[in-house]
């Protein structure tokens, strides 16, 4: 067997409801002072609402800062880790999506006493160092996986990101709730479930770091994702279906925390600098042409997880014929869960494809994973086959 290590969250903690609890939790970690990082949609939508008492209930002090926006910005993030040090925060809080988790992890680290480093020191693999505070997630989101990854994604200017990978990051606690998830629009739903199921399909299938591990949770997530993404998004009050979404999600991030993602996310990402469009989103535009790509080379792999994606509509056969009918299944249900599935229904002039493939290689962090070589000239043709 291959050499290997894997990590991941070491406290999981998954009960409907179990947020009410959050602020029990963080006096259980020695907590005084906690800092919840989070988003004004989660302001408005009012999930705060029954979760801010439970730190008063226990004696302990909350600070929300509530200025993340989506793709979160280097300034955002410098913001939320002036707030906390102000405060005197001894446990940092995400609880969103991926941008305010993601926003929690970089404020746990600067807003350390003992950090000496600055948010441009960490920017690469393995750069952003010990300490950092203890950091707890609570996803309201079943999509990014940020609450058992080790990478925070920062925007850094007008259209560039930075990501930050390293093990400190890696989060103390994941809380999953799914009554926290119950309100949430169906197009978000839809995106952030694609992305989820992104996750997986690329960890399978990337070509460093893929494991035992990492593949059973790949395997797994994809079962959990594609059995209830129909009903989440058509009946959003099915708390057990938003379970079973929320647990996937995570189920995906711990596999893709392990074995990298690779050119689905590399071609998604100058989408959202460029049109911001929502991550998730964006990997949904580019899924299906990547998966072609990428088949010559992964198709034994895309026929594996063919069946445990497709469920009964899964039918025999070689592994070209059967990696071709898992990609029309997975463009049916893009479909079906009524999201774009064109550049252009996005407002992507087709004329901006040359820019879009040159600002993908950059994203070399992604493309080494990827399991067949991926082109400048190789991106262009991916995007016009999604224009």
């Amino acid at each position: 067997m291959q050499a290997f290590t894997f990590s991941t969250t070491k406290t999981i903690i998954n009960e409907p409801g179990s947020a009410q609890q959050l602020g029990a939790l963080c006096q259980q970690q020695g907590a005084q002072a906690v800092m919840l990082v989070t988003d004004a949609g989660i302001i408005k939508a009012g999930l705060l609402e029954s979760v801010i008492p439970s730190f008063e209930a226990v004696g302990v002090k909350v600070q929300v800062f509530d200025e993340v926006e989506p793709d979160p910005s280097d300034s955002t993030v410098l913001k939320a880790v002036d707030a906390a040090k102000a405060q005197g925060a001894d446990l940092v809080v995400g609880f969103g999506g991926g941008s305010s988790m993601d926003v929690a992890k970089l404020v746990a680290i600067l807003s350390h006493p003992g950090c000496t480093q600055s948010l441009p020191d960490m920017y690469g693999v393995g750069n952003a160092k010990e300490p950092r505070l203890p950091l707890i997630q609570v996803p309201t989101t079943a999509g990014t996986g940020s609450e058992v990854t080790p990478i925070a994604i920062v925007t850094t200017g007008e259209t560039t990101k930075a990501g930050v990978v390293s093990p400190v990051l890696q989060p103390d606690i994941a809380l999953l709730d799914a009554e926290l998830t119950v309100g949430l629009p169906s197009h978000v739903t839809a995106a952030t479930g694609i992305d989820a199921m992104v996750h997986a399909i690329e960890a399978y299938t990337s070509v460093h770091k893929k494991n035992p591990l990492s593949d059973m949770l790949a395997r797994e997530a994809l079962k959990l994702l594609s059995r209830n993404i129909l009903t989440a998004v058509r009946i959003g009050s099915d708390v057990e279906a938003r379970s079973n979404m929320l647990l996937g999600a995570l189920l995906a991030g711990q596999a893709f925390a392990n074995a990298p993602v690779a050119a689905v996310h590399a071609l998604a990402y100058p989408l959202g600098g460029h049109f911001h469009i929502p991550h998730g989103l964006s990997n949904s535009l580019v899924l299906p042409h990547v998966m072609r790509f990428n088949a010559p080379s992964a198709k034994s792999l895309y026929a594996e997880l063919a069946p445990i994606i497709m469920g009964d509509e899964y039918v025999a056969g070689s592994d070209e014929a059967v990696t071709d009918k898992l990609i029309q299944w997975i463009e049916a249900l893009i479909a079906k869960v009524s999201l774009p599935n064109k550049l252009r229904d996005c407002k992507v002039p087709e004329d901006f494809i040359s820019t879009l493939a040159s600002d993908a290689m950059a994203q070399q962090r992604l493309l080494v994973n990827n399991p067949r070589e991926v082109t400048e000239q190789d991106a262009f043709a991916i995007y016009q086959a999604a224009w």
